[in-house]
């Protein structure tokens, strides 16, 4: 069954065209508890079949498991895909637990050999810095990473969690295809810099989480609901007086969802897929799953629209939502705006 296909976008002014839903990796493996092999490796074709060509992943999920899981995909399909990747986030030997971010030279440059190594591939498509490390001028991050493009390792340049001014200096060294940033209706902080930012530059707005973890789907209302190994019990927005107050937001989504007869999830999706519109750039939502039904129903929403009425509803949510996304924000855009 290869019905339903969605559309497609493109990645920057000079980059590949791509499914306009993409889909996020890292819970196939790592972050959200226990998982199936067998289901997520389903999923994986299962999307593949509805045009979804973008697939998610980073050297930091499951200290490099996350990549070596997908290899087999990706290397089954490689004509068919974009293969996404990311780096910054080192594991220091004597503590596994621990992220350092890293975007000094000789650290890019080992961490594009071991993701290439892990991958199984010559190239990857879209590289990615994870997060920015203030102490190394952008500039010189940017200007190794345009170094693999010229060796033929990368063949597009990303960055995640960049500010608008961040952004200008590094696509000034380098054309950026794409910055992946949070952006659901709980999470909408880029909308007052980077994403006019990326207007102006010709840059697809990526946006990862656009769920809200999960929490936008009603499948979870606390932490407490999630397995000990899931590490969204450690973000503030999903614990104790949060959890209850946020929760109490998914009223009017689920107003909406009823008029269109689909899931809150599917409306959290459609809301996301509009910006692109409302924005004026290409927007790729990359809700994550390990479902092949899940998929089914995320690529769905590509087809909602939303009428002027229902967006002025959901507007004022993420004005709304209690604690942040995460226990740091040092580490992302809003942090250094």
């Amino acid at each position: 069954m290869t019905d339903g296909r969605i559309t497609t976008a493109k990645l920057g002014d000079d980059g590949p065209e791509v499914g306009v839903q993409g889909l996020g990796c890292m819970g196939m493996n790592f972050g959200y508890g226990p998982s199936d092999a067998d289901a997520s490796r389903a999923t994986l074709e299962r999307a593949l079949e509805l045009g979804v060509t973008l697939y998610d992943t980073a050297d930091a999920y499951g200290a490099g498991e996350n990549e070596r899981f997908l290899s087999p995909f990706f290397k089954a399909h490689r004509d068919e895909l974009v293969i996404a990747t990311k780096f910054a986030l080192s594991i220091p030997p004597d503590d596994p637990t621990r992220r350092v971010i890293r975007n000094d030279p000789p650290y890019i440059r080992q961490a594009v050999e071991a993701s290439l190594k892990r991958l199984d591939v010559d190239v990857i498509d879209l590289y990615y810095m994870h997060r920015r490390d203030v102490n190394v001028p952008i500039e010189e991050s940017v200007g190794v990473m345009a170094e693999l493009v010229r060796e033929g390792k990368v063949k597009h340049l990303g960055l995640s969690e960049v500010t608008a001014d961040e952004l200008h200096a590094a696509h000034a060294v380098h054309p950026i295809a794409a910055v992946q940033s949070e952006w659901s209706l709980f999470s909408r902080d880029i909308e007052t810099n980077v994403v006019p930012a990326a207007r102006d530059l010709g840059v697809t707005l990526v946006a990862y989480s656009p769920l809200g973890r999960g929490f936008l789907t009603g499948s979870f209302a606390t932490a407490e609901d999630l397995s000990s190994g899931d590490f969204r019990r450690q973000q503030p927005r999903f614990t104790g007086d949060n959890a209850t107050a946020n929760g109490a937001l998914l009223k009017p989504i689920r107003t909406v969802a009823e008029a269109h007869g689909v899931s809150v999830g599917q409306i959290a999706l459609a809301w996301a897929h509009q910006q692109s519109s409302l924005h004026g750039l290409p927007v790729i939502p990359i809700p994550g799953t390990r479902k092949p039904t899940r998929v089914e129903e995320n690529t769905a929403a590509t087809r909602i629209v939303l009428t002027e009425e229902e967006l002025a509803l959901l507007d004022p949510i993420a004005a709304k939502v209690a604690g942040d996304r995460y226990a740091d924000m040092a580490f992302t855009s809003a942090g250094r705006e």
